[in-house]
Order: C-alpha cells, then structure tokens, then sequence
C-alpha cells in the first residue's frame, strides 16, 4: 500500500561547525633578520664605547684603536638609525622590541657622539688636523637626527673658548656684548660705563687691544670660520648660523673696547696720537673683518659705527686744537725773542702726527663721504653712515696739499699767531728776532722730517728759511740803526770833537746792552745773528775809529768781539775786563728741548 504523503516540512541536515582559525604567524624574512643582526652587532660596539668610557675613541694617538673602528662606530650609528626606520614602517607592530632597543642604542650612540665631539674641540687649538674628525662626527650626528644636539654642544664649546682665548690676549675680561637678535648690536652703553682711567687706557687698553684686534681678526677668526665651514660643509645656512653664534658677540664686544677707549681721550691734544693708532688698527683688520664676516653682517655694520666714532673723536680732537692755538693770548710773548713753548709744542706734534697722515686721509674722506669706485664699504645701521676704506685716497695729492689737511691747517694758525706776539714786543728789533728765531725754528722742523717736508711741500721749509734770513736782516737793522747813524754823523764832523765820539760808542755799549738778554734759537741762528751785525757794523766802526779813534776806548777789535759775544757766543779774552766799566752779563743757556717720543704734557691750561 503506498505511503501516505506527510504534508510536515522536511528537516534540514544538521550544519556542521568549524574551529577558529589561529592568529597569523610572523614569518622571519632575510632582510629583517639581517636588520635584527646589524642592530645585535652595534650594540656590541656601542657598549664597547659607552658614554661612560674615559678615553676618547677618536684620538686615535691617546687610545690605541685604530681607524677602522672608528669608522666601524660611526657605520653602527648609521644602521642603528636605518634599523629605527625598518622598524617604524612595519605596521604588525611585531618589531616593537626591536624599535626600542635599537632607539636606546642609538641614543647611547649620539651620546658617546657628542662626548667624542667635547673631546675633539678640546684638541682642536693644539691640533688644527681635528676639523675633519669633527665634521665626520657632526656629520653623523646631523645624519641621525640629533643636530640640534651637535650644533648646540659646537656653539656653547667654540664661543667659550673663543672668549677665553680673546681674554687671554687682552689682559683683561671685554664686557659682555649684547645679546644676538636684540635688534641692537650696540655696545656702546656698558662700555662707557667703565671706569678706566687714561693711564690705563694709554699704558694697557689700546696696546692690548691693538695686538689683540690684530690677531683676533687676521687668524683667530678666520679659523673659526673654517672651522665651521668645514664641519658643516653640507648646510650653508646652519654654517653661518652657527659661525654668528660663535663669533658675533665676541667680535663686538672687542670692537667696543676700542669705541670706549677712544671715548676716554677726551679732546685732550696729547691724546690724539692714541686715538689714530686707534684709527689705524681698525682700518688695518677692516679687510679681513670683510672677509670673515661679510659687508652685510652685524659685525661688518658694528665696525663702520665705530670707525665712524673714532674718526669724529680724532677730528674733534684736531678742531679743539686748532681753537686752542687760536685763542692763546698774542700779549703771552717770551724774554728776548726765543722760541716760543706753543711753537715748540705745535711743531714737534706735527712731526709725530705727519707720521698718520694716511690714516687722517681716511677721517677727513669719511667726513667728507667722498665716493671711489675702488672703495670697499660698510653702511652703518643708521643707513646714514658711510665709512671708505680706498687705497688711491691715501696717496691723493689733492689731500697732502689741501687746506683740508689738518697739518695745512694747524701750522698756518700757528704763523698766524706767531705774527700776532710779535707785535706785541716794545721793540722793533726784538721783535722781527723773534720773527725771524721762530720761523726759522718752524722750518728746521719740516726740514728735518722728512714726512712732513711731503706733506707741506719740497719748497716750503726753504721759503721758511728765506723768510727767517729777512727777519734777521731787518733786525741788523733795527737793532744797530741808532749806531750806524751815530757813526754816519760823526763822520761829517770834523777830526777830534770828542763828544760826538764819545756819542757814537756810547750807542754802540747801549745796543750791546739792548741785546745782552736777546736769544737765540739755535747755534746756527747765533752765528747768523752775529755774522750779519758784524757785517753791517764793524767795518763802519773801523772807518769811525780812523777818524775818531784818539776820543774813544772801544777798538773796531772790541766791538767785534762783543758782537761775537751776544747770542751764546764765546770770547777768548773778556774785553770788559780790562777795556770798560761796566761788564756784560752772560748770556742764558740754550732754551732748546728735545721732543718726547709723544707729547704728554698739556699744551695750555
């Protein structure tokens, strides 16, 4: 019978369950094996030369270890920082371990880095071969990423030994310069808050600072800076970030010293010289200074304000001289017409200022702002201020010769004022003696300085001496005019008239007298003196003495021989002695003085 149809729903099979599927299973590849043994490997070296290690891994003549493995920690550093970057790019996560440790190990590394590279700067000064261990240790350091570690530690050791070297050479410690990026690179306010006095500023500031400029400029920051360029060779910029850090301040500051220094001359004549050599250091190191830190750098501006400062100091200085000369009081004469202390003054100090006449060719073009296309310059950060250093303005003639030239200047005054006092004498003959002791004292001066006799002019200390022969023929005349026309007038008398003789060499002992006192200015000038009023007078004298000679006691014979006595002459048999009355004194000792190397000494008070 078939089966009844079961209208029920059919069951479905059972389904069947299946088991969870296991984690995935790292699977070691050849290139990350080999990253986990480079790792394994510097961390064998990195604990060989721990931070901790004392000696130095690369000073290689300390230690003993050779090259190779110095070139071997540098490599480790390098793949410990791949072996970072392997392990940072896999995003399992499964290198975690190995991302620390490998972190760890370069951190130790760039601290082993950056003790090696302490240790190289130390060496450094002794041994300028270190700047290519330094560069390969910055390089590395940089390479990693820890730059900023290896600029800062470059910075902080290369400008404390830059200072102390700069302290050394001093003397003395410069105050500190103002902060880089301050917006002012002055220094000018602590510095003039010093409390040096001009004896120290003349025996040891400015002699220190000099050499020191000197060396600084010309060598130790030249090296600095090639120092720097050559451990960050890569990176221009971080090079000359890094060499402004270092050098700028240290740079200023000693350009401060000088600006300070100079402003403790004051005005005061006798300090001028300092003041140039000043002056002439500066223009010296301006060059180099171009060279190291660039016309456009804060240094380079810091340089041309102080120039600029010293240039007007030595200008002030030479004004106030020239107004200090002008109103000395023509009354203020001297006894017997000698050289006068304001000619002696003026005189000697333009023979040591004519020895800076190429650095006062500069103070006087920077004032003037003259323009040369062979100049190499520096505009201060006023933008106002312009200071030229040209080496045809130097031998410019236009200078030597102008009334610009100070020396032009100050020894025209000093003519001028000489006339002046020589009016000022009762009697006309002392009066052109003095003309003619002085203008002739001024013209041995020139003579006798070969850079000052290029400055006034070949002809000038020879027209100075022709004026002074003038001067000494006018005062034969001045001062034996009475006696010359005593003598004319006896000479129509007839022979015998006793009282016109006796008029006549009562004349000739009253001159004698007149010029008893009367100076000199030199032993040449006495001979002058005397040759030219022997001249005038004892062959008149002679011509008297024939036609007169029973009336009188003097002898042509005894006026030479007083003449020969007047201006520090020398007599052999004293006449007075035995032929007058009434004696001559003697004649004062030479006034002359020889001139300091510097004038020290006030010119007026």
């Amino acid at each position: 019978m078939p089966r009844a149809f079961d209208s029920s729903p059919s069951r479905s099979p059972p389904r069947q369950r299946h088991a969870a599927l296991p984690p995935p299973h790292h699977r070691r590849t050849l290139s990350s094996t080999l990253v986990e043994e480079s790792v394994a490997d510097a961390a064998a070296l990195v604990q060989k030369w721990h931070p901790d290690v004392s000696c130095s891994l690369f000073l290689h003549d300390a230690t003993g270890q050779s090259e190779e493995e110095t070139q071997g920690f540098l490599r480790a550093a390098a793949q410990l920082h791949r072996a970072m970057l392997v392990f940072a790019a896999d995003t399992t996560n499964a290198n975690d371990a190995g991302l620390v440790k490998a972190q760890a190990l370069l951190q130790t590394a760039m601290r082993r880095l950056q003790r090696e590279l302490q240790f190289l700067l130390d060496k450094h000064d002794q041994q300028q071969q270190q700047a290519s261990s330094i560069s390969a240790v910055a390089e590395a350091m940089m390479a990693v990423g820890y730059g900023k570690e290896c600029i800062s530690t470059f910075k902080s050791h290369r400008r404390t030994a830059l200072a102390t070297k700069l302290q050394r050479l001093l003397g003395f410690s410069p105050p500190a310069a103002a902060a880089s990026g301050s917006g002012n690179s002055s220094t000018s306010s602590s510095h003039h808050k010093l409390t040096w006095d001009w004896e120290q500023v003349d025996d040891k500031i400015i002699p220190s600072w000099i050499a020191t400029a000197t060396v600084a400029f010309n060598s130790l920051l030249t090296r600095e800076k090639d120092l720097c360029d050559t451990v960050f060779l890569r990176d221009a910029a971080v090079r000359e970030a890094v060499f402004a850090a270092v050098a700028n301040d240290q740079a200023t500051s000693l350009l401060g010293v000088a600006e300070a220094a100079v402003a403790r001359a004051r005005r005061a004549p006798e300090r001028l010289f300092r003041v140039l050599d000043v002056h002439d250091a500066l223009t010296e190191v301006l060059p180099a200074l171009l060279s190291v830190f660039g016309d456009n750098s804060e240094v380079a501006t810091r340089a041309a304000v102080v120039v600029t400062k010293v240039g007007e100091a030595a200008r002030g200085t030479l004004s106030s001289f020239e107004a200090a000369i002008r109103k000395e009081p023509s009354k203020a004469t001297v006894a017997g017409g000698a050289v006068h202390p304001l000619t002696r003054y003026v005189m000697n100090y333009l023979v040591f200022l004519a020895d800076y006449q190429e650095g006062l060719a500069l103070i006087y073009e920077q004032a003037d702002n003259a323009a040369d296309t062979s100049s190499v310059s520096v505009v201060a950060a006023s933008g106002t201020e312009h200071y030229s250093l040209s080496s045809s303005s130097i031998s410019s003639s236009s200078f030597l010769y102008s009334y610009n030239n100070p020396i032009h200047r100050l020894v025209s005054v000093l003519l001028g004022k000489l006339d002046a006092k020589a009016g000022c004498y009762r009697e006309v003959a002392l009066s052109y003696l003095f003309l003619a002791n002085n203008t002739k004292y001024v013209a041995n001066k020139v003579a006798g300085s070969a850079k000052l006799q290029g400055i006034l002019g070949e002809d000038w200390a020879e027209a100075q001496s022709a004026k002074a022969r003038a001067h000494v023929d006018v005062y034969v005349r001045a001062a034996w005019g009475k006696v010359m026309a005593a003598i004319s007038s006896s000479m129509s008398m007839p022979q015998g008239q006793q009282g016109e003789a006796k008029g006549v060499e009562a004349v000739v002992l009253e001159a004698v007298g007149m010029q008893d006192q009367w100076v000199a200015a030199d032993e040449e000038m006495g001979e002058a003196l005397r040759a030219a009023a022997t001249a005038a007078v004892v062959p008149k004298y002679r011509m008297f003495y024939r036609r007169h000679g029973a009336a009188v006691r003097l002898t042509p014979g005894d006026v030479a021989t007083m003449i020969a006595a007047l201006f520090g002459g020398t007599i052999s048999v004293p006449w007075h002695q035995s032929r007058c009355t009434e004696p001559l004194q003697h004649h004062p000792e030479d006034l002359s003085i020889k001139p300091a190397r510097r004038p020290q000494q006030r010119l007026f008070t």
